[in-house]
């Protein structure tokens, strides 16, 4: 794991401000941006077990159990840096986020409480980067390089999934009806998704 004073943003040699657009942006068929850098955990265990009361009772939400579904505080775009997210990416697989200031008390108090349990918990928040899409047309945007199938009725708030998008991995998570979508992306690919989305942006704005 890397030190907290040895990280760097992946994106940082674009020089971005990592901050939400301003209300000129705004009226833009697509606004997009860098949110900033968070605490991100990998945990995996029993959902049935005491892994899941232990991790509800720390992070404050519970395991979401259903497929591609996300548990949050507060769904909104934007709840500040109390906000935390737990994703679901698999039977026993969730990815839970939180401000970064708070990881390392949460993770201890997990891992504390899990001594002895059959459990895994990892910090992974240097292995992603995730890009905010939001407006009208963000959905138009994405699909020009994702084959998930991102119509309302099938993909819509509090759902999230792992796919391709313009052939490198990806985790969508679509935050809001707005439509707001966060795109959390490995540091490998971060700095090709956030240009070909630009691109794809590019039109709308």
């Amino acid at each position: 794991m890397v030190e907290s004073y040895q990280r760097q943003h992946a994106l940082a040699y674009r020089a971005l401000d990592a901050l939400r657009p301003d209300s000129t942006e705004r009226r833009a068929g697509v606004q997009m941006w860098v949110e900033p850098a968070s605490g991100q955990l990998c945990l995996r265990g029993d959902a049935s077990g005491r892994f899941a009361s232990v991790v509800e009772s720390v992070w404050g939400i519970a395991l979401p159990v259903l497929a591609n579904t996300v548990s949050s505080n507060d769904d909104g775009p934007n709840a500040g840096d109390n906000e935390r997210r737990i994703l679901r990416l698999g039977p026993d697989e969730w990815l839970a986020v939180c401000a970064e200031r708070d990881l390392s008390t949460l993770s201890d108090s997990i891992v504390q409480a899990l001594a002895g349990e059959h459990a895994l918990i990892s910090d992974v928040s240097h292995s992603r980067v995730v890009i905010a899409l939001q407006g009208e047309h963000a959905r138009d945007a994405l699909n020009k390089g994702c084959s998930l199938d991102l119509d309302p009725v099938a993909f819509n708030a509090g759902q999230c999934a792992q796919a391709p998008l313009a052939r490198a991995h990806m985790l969508l998570h679509q935050i809001s009806d707005a439509p707001c979508y966060h795109v959390y992306a490995h540091r490998s690919f971060a700095g090709y998704i956030y240009t070909w989305l630009e691109d794809a942006v590019q039109e709308y704005r």
